[in-house]
This record gives C-alpha cells, structure tokens and sequence, in this order.
C-alpha cells in the first residue's frame, strides 16, 4: 500500500494538531510530561546531562562500552548521548 503525498500531508496536519491538543491540555491541567528512561540508560550519564555536562556524560558513555577489544569513539558516544537526552527531553 501506498500513501500518497495529500495523504501524508493530511496525516502530518493531524499529528501536528493532535500535539497541540496534548501541549494544551498538559499546561491547563498544569502537568509535566517527563518520559521515563530506557534501561539501559545509566543513571550517571542521565545526572551529567541534568546537570548540563554533556563531556561527562559522553565520557561514562565511552566508560562503559568499551572494552579491551573495542573503544567507542568521541563521534559514535556524542551520538548514542544525545539520542539519550532528546529522548529524554533534556
């Protein structure tokens, strides 16, 4: 099955409406929407990025997968930390 452009376009238009709908209703009623951390988020890479220190973060990152046989590079532990903190809406 294939989805046409005015289809998409249509679908787009509903997703975009429904997030103000839901960004409305969280400021009216007041809320927060805090997601919750994958589990094999470590709580110390979660800290340093609460605390702003995204170099910290890389670097427990880098800690902690690698190995004797493989080092995790700068690029490849900034990537998987920020994927972290957008998911994590920090």
């Amino acid at each position: 099955m294939t989805i046409t452009e005015q289809e998409y376009a249509r679908l787009r238009d509903m997703v975009i409406r429904l997030q103000g709908e839901v960004d409305f209703l969280y400021k009216h009623l007041g809320l927060t929407f805090v997601p919750e951390s994958a589990p094999q988020d470590d709580p110390r890479i979660i800290a340093a990025l609460k605390k702003g220190n995204l170099l910290e973060a890389i670097k427990i990152y880098r800690e902690l997968h690698s190995s004797t046989s493989v080092t995790i590079g700068m690029d490849e532990a900034k990537l998987a930390v920020e994927e972290i903190k957008g998911r994590l809406g920090l």
